[in-house]
């Protein structure tokens, strides 16, 4: 059997704009994230918990490694593989693809959360020690990292077997180390599986959510109750998680969903850097308690509730137009035409910044790493990372709808001149 890109003549590296610094970037992220996930993780349980305290100290292999760690990884895995064959919610259809086909999803991440959630609570009606995840943090990490690595390798292989129409536009390069980095099919599939689908916000996202609960378990164990800053944590990020997946139809409009490749950079982020990095405040505060009065609390609340509605409105009302744009809830917004067809959203949410999801989204991580208190700056790097991947990401969606919709784009523009923050970027 003879791979099909043998058949098809390879687009030039001038043909494709090269991201994240060209090969040169992909090499280096794709040798870094992973030192600095296990970096992070040693850093929060360390008694300073300094990201500045340098050389860090390195861990024994005994402490790298774990054989209980592999196999719940890959339980874990099979787990909600089965779930996400089960019949339960329903199909939605992707985008049209370059070929006229349109893709058919299974909707029930929501469904999964949940069976999950009852199974967790029967494991510890049994007596389950929930918190060893947290002496299972760092092998866990490393299997996770392992499997990140073994799985892209077989994405890459398998994309040499794609047809031309299915592969990415941007990561079919002809640069094996960029392209191993960037994906080069765009929606692998073994059957009916999904394989990009079912890692953007199933093992990793659920599993963040988990890592957080055995955490403040392992609290409670050493304290006898959790904290008022780790329950809020925990509430603040397991609300976040069932939005995401309450909506998971909406991630089929997603950038990662209908230009990405499936490579190293989204296997890796989806079964390693989501739930070993967001969940560093509920680590972070096993170690190193913090107490909150009332009114710190409710401030914390507040802002995470402001920045949830900012991000849950903004969103419902793009989806919304997108779906039906004659809706009462929509029809009498302001919109302009496009080239393509298609009309801009030019009032409402979307006419205060061009981006008030990721104004909402920032929020809401500031909230995050608040009940973690001010002595330390490793709780905030998840706010600190996450401004900085929201800018990156706006600057990729500006590029691509101003060579999608053209003038129409700079039109918009014009008239909301703020990206993110209003009056300030």
């Amino acid at each position: 059997m003879r791979p099909h890109s043998q058949t098809v003549k390879q687009k030039s590296s001038s043909d494709t704009e090269r991201e994240f610094g060209g090969a040169l970037g992909a090499v280096s992220i794709t040798v870094f994230l992973p030192l600095t996930v296990l970096y992070l993780i040693c850093v929060s349980r360390s008694p300073e918990a300094s990201v500045f305290h340098w050389p860090p100290a390195a861990p024994i292999t005994e402490q790298l490694w774990d054989p209980l760690a592999l196999l719940l990884l890959l339980a874990w895995v099979a787990l909600h593989a089965l779930l996400y064959l089960l019949p339960l919610g329903k199909v939605s259809e992707g985008l049209v693809l370059r070929d006229g086909t349109r893709l058919k999803y299974p909707v029930n991440g929501f469904h999964a959360l949940c069976i999950t959630g009852v199974l967790l609570l029967l494991f510890m009606g049994l007596g389950a020690p929930l918190g060893c995840v947290f002496e299972l943090l760092l092998p866990l990490a490393v299997c996770a990292i392992a499997a990140s690595f073994l799985f892209s390798v077989y994405l890459y292989i398998r994309s040499f077997w794609a047809p031309a129409h299915a592969l990415a536009l941007g990561g079919n390069t002809g640069n094996p180390l960029y392209d191993f980095f960037i994906g080069r099919e765009l929606n692998p599939r073994i059957g009916s599986f999904d394989l990009k689908y079912f890692c953007e916000l199933r093992p990793g996202l659920i599993g963040w959510v988990v890592i957080n609960l055995g955490m403040l378990m392992k609290e409670a164990e050493l304290r006898g109750s959790p904290s008022l800053a780790m329950v809020l944590v925990n509430s603040f990020q397991l609300l976040y998680v069932s939005d995401a997946l309450w909506n998971e139809e909406a991630v089929l409009t997603t950038m990662d969903i209908v230009h990405d490749g499936f490579g190293f950079m989204l296997v890796f982020g989806d079964l390693a850097w989501v739930p070993f990095t967001y969940s560093l405040q509920a680590a972070f505060l096993v170690v190193h308690p913090q107490s909150l009065s009332s009114l710190g609390a409710a401030a914390i609340i507040a802002l995470n509730g402001l920045g949830y509605y900012i991000f849950r409105k903004s969103n419902s009302q793009k989806n919304q137009f997108r779906r039906d744009p004659s809706h009462p809830s929509v029809a009498r917004l302001e919109t302009i035409a496009t080239a393509t067809g298609k009309r801009l959203l030019m009032s409402g949410w979307w006419g205060f910044v061009r981006h008030p999801n990721y104004l909402g989204d920032l929020l809401m991580a500031l909230a995050w790493s608040l009940p973690c208190g001010f002595s330390h700056l490793l709780p905030y790097f998840y706010v600190i990372y996450f401004t900085v991947l929201l800018i990156h990401r706006e600057d990729r969606d500006e590029r691509q709808c101003r060579a999608k919709y053209g003038l129409a784009w700079d039109t918009y523009c014009r008239r909301v001149p703020y990206r993110i923050f209003p009056y300030v970027y």
